[in-house]
């Protein structure tokens, strides 16, 4: 009896391409083990709008947007040029039905010139910043979105004032995931 192996899509693969990618070369990407309570988080939520705070080469978008609507958007921002132009490239191989408009430069320059209403926020990018990079996006996250955090368990000392907030300050119900060494801090704003 031979069993047919299911059909990955394209952004299956662009994944798999990408995590490969990974384990060669060092590439701070969530990985598949985190991106799974991401993808979930994703599902539940269902956002139309979707603010991601370092795109890298667009793992975590993709992983994002394949499981979005094609109303839905991700508003991503990468520093670096280059990963940019390569997220860019890895994005449109994927094929995701959700659009993704990924801005180049820094995120505390950016997230206060952005228009509209996020109900999810994914952050991964300086772990230093990510209080400051919530603080300017609050304005702009309607009550119940979620706010997605990566490394929460491998940098809790360089996130201590970002854990400490939306653990204690009472705008957010949060709570912590461990993955392997690492894990997720995921946030849900309440006003």
């Amino acid at each position: 009896m031979i069993t047919e192996k299911p059909v990955e899509s394209s952004a299956e693969l662009v994944l798999r391409a990408i995590e490969a990618l990974s384990e060669k070369a060092f590439l701070p990407i969530i990985g598949s083990e985190k991106g799974k309570f991401l993808a979930e988080e994703i599902r539940l939520a269902r956002p139309k709008h979707v603010l991601e705070v370092g795109t890298l080469i667009g793992y975590s978008a993709i992983l994002m947007g394949k499981e979005l609507d094609a109303d839905a958007e991700i508003v991503t921002i990468e520093i670096h040029r280059g990963e940019a132009e390569q997220a860019g490239n890895n994005i449109a191989k994927a094929v995701i039905s959700a659009k993704v408009k990924i801005i180049k430069g820094n995120a505390l320059h950016i997230i206060p010139t952005l228009q509209g209403i996020f109900d999810f926020a994914f952050i991964d990018a300086e772990k230093t910043e990510y209080l400051q990079y919530l603080h300017l996006a609050e304005p702009k996250l309607r009550a119940g979105a979620v706010v997605f955090a990566d490394n929460a368990g491998r940098f809790a000392d360089q996130m201590s004032d970002y854990l400490n907030y939306v653990r204690n300050s009472g705008r957010y119900r949060s709570r912590y995931i461990g993955v392997g060494d690492d894990g997720v801090e995921i946030s849900v704003k309440l006003t």
